[in-house]
């Protein structure tokens, strides 16, 4: 996994991940039903954990995609992910709302994402970071690049980086041997 010298000490002041949908927590693929509504969406269940323990850590996840769905809806309410923006092609406004709800600072914020919708957003966070398949220019704008694909437990990886440098992966560990009733796959 490629990691960018000062990546490691920007992870250390990670508050909130932000991630996109769409080719990070999914393969990438949109699968359409026949009456042209969304049929499905395959997330991967250790990304799914990651994110469901990491508010024990005191990280918070965020979702910012450019689609809609429903099913994105569901997943979040599944994971206890309350910062959702769906239909956001300008993903600007969604990140300076997340910013006013939160109150933090850019320094405090990692963004995991795979296409060049992802740049701006990217630009402008403390720890911009890439799944395995991203677009050649979002590689090249992220600190961390994970080796797996979106879908396939790149969210997962770049979570562990984060917990482990900030010394509180011992803490997930811990949560999740003491009360398993609110985590989500």
């Amino acid at each position: 996994m490629p990691i960018r010298e000062g990546a490691i000490e920007r992870a250390k002041k990670i508050k909130c991940v932000i991630l996109d949908v769409d080719g990070v927590l999914t393969d990438g693929g949109v699968y359409v039903a026949p009456d042209g509504s969304e049929l499905y969406k395959p997330f991967f269940a250790r990304d799914g954990l990651v994110i469901s323990l990491a508010p024990r850590a005191a990280l918070i996840t965020a979702i910012i995609t450019g689609r809609s769905s429903a099913i994105v809806e569901h997943r979040s309410k599944e994971l206890h992910i309350d910062l959702v923006y769906q239909g956001c092609r300008n993903k600007c406004t969604a990140y300076a709302d997340i910013k006013a709800q939160t109150g933090l600072t850019d320094e405090e914020i990692a963004y995991i994402g795979d296409d060049i919708i992802d740049l701006p957003v990217m630009r402008m966070v403390g720890l911009p970071c890439a799944v395995g398949d991203a677009v050649p220019e979002v590689k090249d704008a992220a600190q961390i690049i994970a080796n797996e694909r979106g879908g396939h437990g790149a969210v997962r990886e770049i979570y562990e980086i984060i917990l482990k440098t900030q010394g509180r992966w011992d803490e997930i560990l811990t949560a999740f041997q003491t009360n398993v009733n609110e985590v989500a796959q």
